[in-house]
């Protein structure tokens, strides 16, 4: 066997040298990209002229006539060394070129260049199950996605036709699901109660009676932390109002039963001047106050107080997703030698899904009832009146401002759904104004 260079300024270049002088039995042995070109050495077995003359002999045979040859009989795809396999090997620009004439020319000394060709049409074949196995894997993952992204957009259109079919049916309880949700409910109970209307009800009969049912499905207490006495827990978020609730509940009962029958603990020890604050409404109310740090210290406390008719018990205030709120929490599941009744005190005037996330957080520990603060600065109620009854929460106080204690009442549903009717009525009427005076900027 003879080992021969080329020399070309591309791949396809030196294989066309190749099996012009070499014709169809030679075997590539390496190839290397140089600066100027590529380099190619081939084995032979016998003389490159013989070979050239063997070559033209077949082309110019009879049976040769009969077909023309096609790029890849002319390349040797069949053969014991692919030159179409190296010309792609060459494309792949991931993999280094091929190592240099040394290296092949010792392999070549321990392998025949069949057991070489073998291996390399081995890796070769490898290399593109890889590759076709990823590219399955890709394609199989963008339909899914299209499938998904088709779904979704389907499940939407069929909705919208489902809600305009419904609206064309009966366009009375069309309009009464708009302004449900307008008012702040949610569009699952809006439509749970506007199914109920009754079918010969006219628009404010309809009105009036969805306004009624909402105020019958809403759980309501009576003044049972100072009615019933005993140990109260208010917990929520930070800024809810906890400590001016608990201030104000503290004040009533002293002005019921005397403040010597009443009893102040904090649990929050990491708000600056939590402690400070609520010793001031201490103080003016006359009633005792202590710290607590942990859940012996509470637990000794309750038993301390409990001879006092009514014991208020003031938390940190945590986001739903703050880990302290479960330390917390779980500090007062320890504190269950005493019966302690749980209300979690949030605004009113909170987004809808902001309600539904505290409400599940603070489920963790049995919830008695929950108390809506700053009903003064609500633009809106339906969100509140929502949560309260999806959840099905009982609703104990309302707070509308900041005076102690003043501005605390027990709650009360016809309240609660007049005051969302009213608070309704009047952002149609600013609505409407501004529309007007848009309309009349317009115009002029």
């Amino acid at each position: 066997m003879k080992i021969k260079r080329f020399y070309g300024k591309d791949m396809r270049d030196a294989l066309k040298q190749v099996k012009d002088e070499l014709g169809n039995d030679a075997v590539i042995m390496s190839n290397k990209k140089l600066a100027d070109g590529v380099e190619i050495v081939a084995a032979y077995e016998q003389e490159p002229a013989a070979a050239k003359k063997g070559h033209n002999n077949a082309a110019n045979s009879p049976a040769r006539k009969l077909a023309t040859p096609t790029l890849s009989e002319i390349i040797g795809d069949s053969g014991p060394d692919s030159l179409r396999a190296l010309l792609e090997k060459q494309s792949q620009a991931q993999k280094p070129a091929a190592t240099g004439y040394e290296n092949n020319q010792g392999t070549s000394q321990s392998k025949s260049p069949g057991q070489a060709s073998a291996q390399q049409n081995s890796t070769y074949q490898d290399s593109q199950t890889d590759h076709r196995d990823k590219e399955q894997n890709n394609a199989l993952n963008e339909m899914r996605q299209e499938l998904s992204s088709l779904r979704n957009v389907l499940q939407f259109q069929v909705a919208g036709l489902i809600e305009q079919n419904n609206a064309r049916s009966h366009p009375l309880h069309g309009y009464l699901t708009s302004r449900l949700e307008k008012m702040g409910i949610s569009k699952v109970l809006a439509n749970e109660v506007v199914s109920y209307t009754p079918a010969k009800a006219d628009e404010r009969q309809a009105w009036l009676f969805l306004l009624k049912l909402l105020a019958n499905r809403i759980q309501t207490q009576e003044d049972n932390i100072l009615s019933k006495g005993g140990v109260a827990v208010l917990m929520g978020p930070t800024g809810t109002g906890k400590t001016t609730t608990i201030a104000k509940l503290a004040a009533k009962a002293a002005q019921k039963y005397g403040p010597e029958q009443v009893a102040l603990i904090t649990i929050d020890s990491y708000r600056i001047g939590a402690f400070e604050q609520i010793s001031t409404y201490a103080r003016i109310i006359g009633c005792v106050v202590k710290k607590a740090q942990n859940a012996e210290e509470l637990s000794d406390l309750l038993f301390h107080f409990r001879n006092k008719r009514t014991i208020l018990i003031d938390t940190a205030g945590f986001g739903q997703r703050d880990v302290r709120l479960m330390r917390q929490l779980e500090t007062l599941k320890q504190s269950a030698s005493a019966h302690i009744q749980n209300y979690l005190v949030m605004q009113a005037n909170s987004q809808y899904q902001v309600m539904q996330q505290t409400i599940k957080a603070y489920k963790k520990v049995s919830l008695q009832g929950c108390i809506f603060t700053k009903l003064d600065e609500c633009y809106s109620l339906g969100e509140a009146i929502s949560a309260a009854i999806e959840h099905k929460l009982p609703v104990g106080y309302l707070t509308d401002g900041q005076r102690v204690p003043e501005d605390l009442k027990v709650a009360d549903a016809k309240f609660l759904i007049t005051s969302a009717a009213r608070l309704y009525k009047q952002q149609e009427t600013i609505n409407t104004i501004d529309h007007s005076i848009n309309n009349a900027v317009v115009a002029v």
